[in-house]
């Protein structure tokens, strides 16, 4: 740029500072004219004005403060939940193995070599129950309770005199919960 550009926008900087120094005086001037009740009331609406303001941010303050603490809680609890039941997904798969281990340990023993096959397939499904107690999944208990619509699966009703009515009369398969949450209902029989 050369020197006589700049001395041009110095100039022409210069001359509008000029021009808001004199619209300030001007504006003071016609202050001075008003009359002091008009002052006091221009003031008195700036401070309500500035107090509706500050009433505002403290609201908003306070929402936000509501609002992180609501966050802060809920993620607090989503936490503990999430370590509660974090062995729900692997235990709901092993439930399936005890099935098996069940159906296999209800078939008949003939000789000695199946007597031997069911002593281990027993102590393994003995192992796998141990374990799921430990990270509080046991099993439903129905027969001779009353029917539990929370907890029981009705598949049949009978008739039997020797239950009270609504008793599970029959269990067809285990049901299982892990802490207060059921991971299967338990498939019962009802005496109606």
């Amino acid at each position: 740029m050369s020197e006589e550009m700049k001395k041009d926008l110095q100039a022409e900087e210069s001359q509008a500072d000029n021009e808001t120094v004199e619209e300030i005086f001007e504006e003071k001037e016609d202050g001075q004219e008003k009359s002091s009740e008009q002052q006091l009331e221009e003031a008195n609406a700036q401070i309500a004005n500035l107090t509706a303001k500050v009433e505002e941010q403290e609201n908003r303050y306070l929402r936000l403060m509501a609002d992180y603490d609501n966050s802060r809680r809920r993620s607090k609890l989503d936490l503990e939940a999430a370590q509660k039941y974090r062995s729900q997904n692997l235990a709901t798969d092993l439930i399936q193995a005890i099935d098996n281990f069940e159906r296999a340990l209800a078939l008949p023993a003939e000789n000695e070599e199946t007597k031997s096959l069911r002593q281990g397939i027993e102590m393994v499904y003995k192992s796998l129950l141990e374990a799921l107690k430990k990270e509080g999944v046991e099993q439903i208990e129905s027969v001779g309770k009353e029917f539990d619509p929370n907890i029981h699966q009705a598949v049949m009703q009978v008739n039997d005199e020797n239950f009270a009515s609504n008793v599970v009369v029959e269990e067809f398969q285990k049901g299982y919960m892990i802490k207060d949450r059921v991971l299967r209902p338990a498939m019962v029989k009802v005496n109606q």
